[in-house]
């Protein structure tokens, strides 16, 4: 059995342990209403914008081929895959089954001939994908807690040009979408080509239009001025930008959440230890107690 004073250094170390936890939760939890709020405003811009999109592309017709970010290429052979994880790590598994997640989508396509160009946000990300020998062609980091619209511009433009280019015929982005700080769901999203994505509502259903009585055809809602295509090549990229900014802040907010909550429970763990050391403390105590009240006993009947 271990001695008393052996206990007691554990009971201590697990106290301060608790205490940094005890911290790193209330922080955690503080910056987590910061973010929902700035998902609350951001979500409904995000919404309208990607509404647009898919309507600007429905009243371009078959002009959309002539927007390069609408027009899908002739063969598959890579794909630009980016993971979005935090900078940092004590939030249980919010950044491993994101990277999980990706190495699976990257199988998959392997099996279909398609080579993987990988591209991540946050420190966590970027060190596993190195460490399991992956080159990455984009890395970004240092802004996974509070990121800016500007971060989700510059990545924007790195996946734009490598698609425009040729680098990649396909966008893929996979990221933690937040639901509740007990909740982030590993979400998987086609950011190129988006001509698919362009002629169908966010529920799977067509794009809201009227019909026309007079020409017997559907016709958008919405007139436009100038024409649709040249709304579309303005409003693809920001449609794309403002994609990976959402991602971006609904990450920060599910990392939040995570760590809040698996410093919750590590603070609960710790009280258990403390628990169960007090415990074996006051068995030792009592151990100690006892033998000596044995050694008075047995060195009273000797002396008599």
């Amino acid at each position: 059995m271990a001695s008393q004073r052996d206990v007691k250094n554990k009971i201590a170390s697990v106290k301060n342990i608790q205490k940094i936890t005890r911290a790193m939760e209330m922080v955690a939890a503080a910056r987590l209403r910061r973010a929902e709020q700035r998902i609350s405003v951001l979500r409904p811009y995000a919404d309208a914008i990607g509404r647009m999109t898919r309507q600007a592309a429905r009243a371009a017709g078959s002009e959309v081929t002539r927007v390069p970010l609408l027009r899908e290429h002739d063969s598959e052979t890579n794909m630009a895959l980016l993971l979005v994880t935090g900078d940092r790590g004590l939030a249980g598994g919010f950044n491993s089954q994101i990277i999980r997640a990706g190495l699976r989508l990257s199988a998959e396509v392997a099996e279909e001939g398609i080579a993987s160009s990988w591209y991540a946000t946050g420190r966590r990300g970027v060190s596993s994908l190195v460490f399991r020998g992956h080159e990455l062609k984009g890395s970004y980091t240092g802004f996974a807690d509070r990121p800016a619209y500007a971060d989700a511009r510059t990545i924007a433009d790195d996946l734009i040009q490598a698609y425009v280019d040729g680098r990649a015929d396909r966008v893929e982005m996979v990221f933690n979408s937040y639901v509740s700080p007990l909740t982030q769901h590993v979400t998987r999203q086609r950011l190129l080509p988006l001509s698919e994505a362009a002629f169908v509502g966010e529920d799977g259903g067509p794009v809201e239009t009227e019909p026309d009585d007079s020409a017997g055809v559907r016709k958008a809602l919405v007139e436009y001025e100038p024409e649709p295509e040249k709304i579309l090549r303005r409003l693809v990229p920001d449609y794309i930008e403002i994609s990976i900014y959402r991602a971006l802040v609904e990450s920060a907010a599910g990392f939040f959440g995570a760590q809040m909550t698996a410093m919750r429970s590590a603070s609960e763990n710790a009280g258990e230890l403390i628990t169960d050391y007090t415990l074996q403390m006051n068995r030792a105590r009592q151990a100690e107690i006892t033998q000596e009240i044995m050694e008075v006993v047995a060195g009273a009947e000797g002396l008599s």
